[in-house]
């Protein structure tokens, strides 16, 4: 039998970590082990404990969210964690920089029960989710970007397959692995092929770094449909 996933919650608001705490603690196989009101708090409870998700509030008291996942999960750590961010609607410049510091997803304060949840063990097995809100604001926001910067990184880009490409855009929208297999008529493992091959062409840790990278190239410009 696998052993319960094992989450330390961050947050400064107390009703919040309570919150959190009863809804994952009522899940079978995850156990909540530790709680942090403040960033370093977070960062100290971390490394001892090892957890297999930190959920990371954004604003805290002494390091906020951002500082909290270059810390434990940013370039450079060389055993990270998997830290999700927890965020809000006005939040994306916070969001953007702890996507470049290695979270491993996103999730907004009032998604609701069941996509904490999911967020939690989608993180916990490697995947990441993505609140679709958080990445329809960011996608709207680098497609503000000047032309002559996407074009530039698109130009400057390693040569990516177009079935790759797919899969790529699929994750920048927010989607799981199992959604993407069934979205492009392929098994749950090419999925999981390509986008192996995706992070050693592209340098790329993780899926979250993949869809900064589609985002900054113009691999996706819009909410529209894919294709």
């Amino acid at each position: 039998m696998s052993r319960d996933i094992r989450v330390l919650i961050a947050d400064d608001q107390e009703m919040v970590r309570t919150g959190f705490a009863l809804i994952l603690g009522a899940q079978s196989g995850i156990e909540v082990v530790g709680e942090a009101s403040d960033g370093a708090e977070c960062v100290e409870l971390a490394r001892r404990l090892r957890p297999d998700v930190c959920l990371v509030d954004v604003r805290m008291p002494r390091l906020d969210g951002l500082e909290v996942t270059r810390a434990l999960a940013g370039p450079g750590v060389a055993d990270p964690l998997r830290v999700v961010i927890v965020t809000t609607f006005d939040q994306d410049d916070y969001v953007y920089g702890a996507l470049r510091g290695g979270a491993s997803g996103f999730l907004l304060k009032d998604a609701g029960p069941a996509l904490l949840v999911e967020a939690v063990r989608a993180a916990a097995r490697g995947d990441a989710l993505v609140s679709p809100a958080v990445t329809v604001r960011l996608l709207e926001r680098l497609g503000e970007a000047p032309a002559t910067e996407a074009s530039g990184a698109r130009a400057a880009a390693p040569p990516v397959s177009g079935r790759e490409l797919d899969v790529v855009r699929l994750v920048a929208r927010g989607m799981t692995n199992q959604e993407i297999a069934d979205d492009l008529y392929i098994s749950l493992s090419t999925v999981k092929t390509h986008l192996v091959s995706v992070q050693a062409k592209l340098g790329l840790r993780n899926r979250v770094e993949i869809a900064a990278w589609a985002w900054e190239t113009g691999a996706v410009t819009s909410r529209g449909p894919v294709g």
